[in-house]
C-alpha cells in the first residue's frame, strides 16, 4: 500500500512539474526600431479616413462593385484562407502533444505450434490454439523543459502570421483593382483623345487635298498634315490593345476568365479620396507585412527553445489496461486481465554537435528573421513617405499641365488663325497641334498618377480599412473563425 501510494504521489508530482515546469530558450522581446518623427509631408490625422471603405470615395458605383466581386471572387483571396486554416491545424496538432494520448487496441491470433520444436507439443495435447487480446492504451510525454508549449508557441505565430499573409493579400487586391480601374479610365481617355485628334486631322487633309488640287498649297504641306494624321492614327490601335490588356488582367483579379470591363465614370468624373495620416509609428501595428514578419520573427524565437530543450531529458509515463486469454469466453473475465504502468527517461550523453548544430540553426533563422522585419519596416516607412510626397506633388503636376494643356490649345487656335490669313505657314500649325495632342495625353497620364498616389498611401498606411475589406470576403466551409489581430 505505501508503495503504490508513493507512486501516485510521484505521478502527480510528475504532471504538476510537468504542466508548470520551466520553459527553456528566450522569450520574445519585439526589437527597437527607430522610426522618424513625423513624415516628410505632413498631413493632418485622419484615424477614422483610414479605417473606412476608401475606394468608395472615389464616388464611382462601378469601381465599388468590382472590386466587392474581387473580395468575393478572388482566386489568390480564397489560397489565403485555407492557408489559415492549414496553420491552425497545424497549431492543433502541435498543441495535442501537452496531455495524455489515449488509444485501444484489439486482436485475434490462431497458432499451430510445432510438435518437434524446441519446446514440442507432445500428444495428445492440441497443437492449435487461439489468443485474444484487448488493450486500453495511454501515453503522455511529460513536456517538463517547456518543448511543447515553444512549439505551441512557435506554430499560433505561424498562425497570426498567415493570417496578416491575408490581409496582405486583400490589400494588394483592392489597391490593385482600384490601380488598374483608374488606368483603364486613362486609356479609355487617352483612346477619345486620339480618335478625336485624328478625325480633326483628317478632315484638314481632305481639306488640304483639295487646296492643293486647286494649286492653294504645296505639296510639302500636304505631306505635314497627312503626316499628322497617320501619327494620330497610330496611337489609336497602341491605345486599344493596352485597354484589351488590363481588361484581362482585371478579369483575373476579379476571378473569371477574360473579359470586357464595365465603365462608370470618366477619369474627368472621378474625386480624390481624402488622405489619411498618422505618426510613423502607427505602422507598426497596421501594415499587414510588417505584423507578419514580426510573428515570423516570434516563431523562430520559439524554434530556439525548441532545439535547446533536447539537452534536457524526456520523461514520459505508459499504461496500459486489458484482457488477454485463449478462450473468447473466458476473454473479459477477471483472470484474463492484464495491466502495466511504464515510466521512461531518455536524454542524451553525447551528440557529436547534433544539438548544438539545431540550435546554431535555430538562433541563426531567429538573426535572418529579425533582419527581415527591420528591412520591412524600414521598407514601409520608405512607401509611405513616397506616397505622401507623391500624392502632393502630382496634385502639382496636374495643375501644372491643366496649365499648360490651356496654353497651347489658344496657341493651336491662334496658329491656326494665322495660317488662315496667310501670315504663317502650315509648319507652325503642325507644331502646335502636335504639342497640344502630346500635351492632353500627358495631361490624362498626370491625372491618373494623382488618383493612384492616393491609392497608394491607402496602400502604404495600411490601417482598419483592411480588416473592413477582409469582412467582404468569404470563408471556407470548416474554416475556424477570423482571430482578432495580435
Amino acid at each position: 500500500m505505501k508503495s503504490r501510494t508513493s507512486t501516485l504521489a510521484a505521478v502527480a508530482a510528475a504532471v504538476l512539474f510537468g504542466i508548470t515546469g520551466c520553459t527553456v530558450g528566450p522569450d520574445f522581446v519585439r526589437p527597437t526600431v527607430q522610426s522618424p518623427a513625423n513624415w516628410r509631408i505632413d498631413y493632418p490625422k485622419a484615424a477614422e479616413v483610414a479605417n473606412t471603405r476608401w475606394w468608395e470615395q472615389f464616388g464611382d458605383p462601378v469601381l465599388n462593385q468590382l472590386i466587392e466581386t474581387a473580395l468575393r471572387d478572388n482566386l489568390d483571396v480564397r489560397v489565403a484562407a485555407a492557408r489559415i486554416d492549414q496553420f491552425l491545424g497545424a497549431l492543433r496538432t502541435t498543441d495535442s502533444q501537452a496531455y495524455p494520448q489515449l488509444g485501444y487496441g484489439a486482436g485475434a491470433t490462431r497458432t499451430r505450434a510445432s510438435r518437434e520444436g524446441v519446446t514440442p507439443i507432445p500428444d495428445p495435447f492440441n497443437n492449435y490454439f487461439t489468443v485474444y487480446q484487448g488493450s486500453l492504451n495511454a501515453n503522455w510525454q511529460i513536456d517538463l523543459f517547456g518543448r511543447v508549449r515553444r512549439m505551441s508557441e512557435a506554430a499560433q505565430a505561424q498562425v497570426y502570421a498567415s493570417e496578416q499573409a491575408q490581409r496582405g493579400v486583400v490589400l494588394t487586391l483592392v489597391t490593385g483593382v482600384a490601380t488598374g480601374y483608374i488606368t483603364l479610365r486613362a486609356l479609355d481617355r487617352q483612346l477619345e483623345i486620339a480618335k478625336s485628334t485624328a478625325a480633326n486631322f483628317g478632315e484638314t487633309a481632305r481639306i488640304f487635298d483639295l487646296r492643293f488640287r486647286k494649286g492653294l498649297v504645296s505639296q510639302t504641306e500636304v505631306s505635314q498634315i497627312r503626316s499628322q494624321y497617320q501619327q494620330a492614327l497610330t496611337a489609336i490601335p497602341t491605345f486599344e490593345q493596352q485597354i484589351a490588356a488590363l481588361e484581362n488582367q482585371l478579369s483575373i483579379l476579379l476571378g473569371r476568365d477574360p473579359a470586357p470591363i464595365p465603365r462608370g465614370r470618366s477619369i474627368d468624373q472621378l474625386v480624390v479620396p481624402l488622405i489619411p495620416a498618422g505618426l510613423p509609428s502607427d505602422l507598426l501595428q497596421r501594415r499587414p507585412d510588417i505584423l507578419a514578419a514580426e510573428q515570423n520573427l516570434v516563431a523562430a524565437n520559439a524554434s530556439i527553445g525548441v532545439a535547446r530543450s533536447l539537452y534536457y531529458p524526456n520523461i514520459s509515463l505508459t499504461g496500459a489496461l486489458g484482457s488477454t486469454s485463449t478462450s473468447f469466453g473466458d476473454f473479459l473475465t477477471g483472470p484474463a486481465s492484464t495491466w502495466s504502468v511504464v515510466a521512461g527517461l531518455t536524454g542524451p550523453i553525447f551528440t557529436f554537435g547534433a544539438i548544438e548544430g539545431q540550435v546554431r540553426s535555430a538562433e541563426a533563422q531567429k538573426a535572418q528573421a529579425e533582419l527581415v522585419y527591420q528591412q520591412t519596416v524600414l521598407g514601409a516607412f520608405r512607401d509611405a513617405n513616397n506616397a505622401l510626397v507623391g500624392t502632393q506633388k502630382s496634385a502639382e503636376g496636374v495643375d501644372f499641365q491643366r496649365e499648360r494643356v490651356r496654353q497651347l490649345r489658344e496657341f493651336a487656335r491662334l496658329s491656326r488663325l494665322k495660317f488662315e490669313n496667310g501670315l504663317v505657314g502650315y509648319l507652325e500649325v503642325l507644331i502646335s497641334d502636335n504639342e497640344l495632342f502630346a500635351a492632353e495625353l500627358n495631361f490624362v497620364n498626370l491625372q491618373a498618377a494623382r488618383y493612384t498616389q492616393a491609392v497608394n498611401v491607402y496602400q502604404a498606411m495600411g490601417g482598419g480599412w483592411v480588416d473592413v475589406a477582409d469582412g467582404l470576403t468569404p470563408r471556407p466551409v470548416g474554416m475556424a473563425p477570423r482571430r482578432a489581430t495580435p
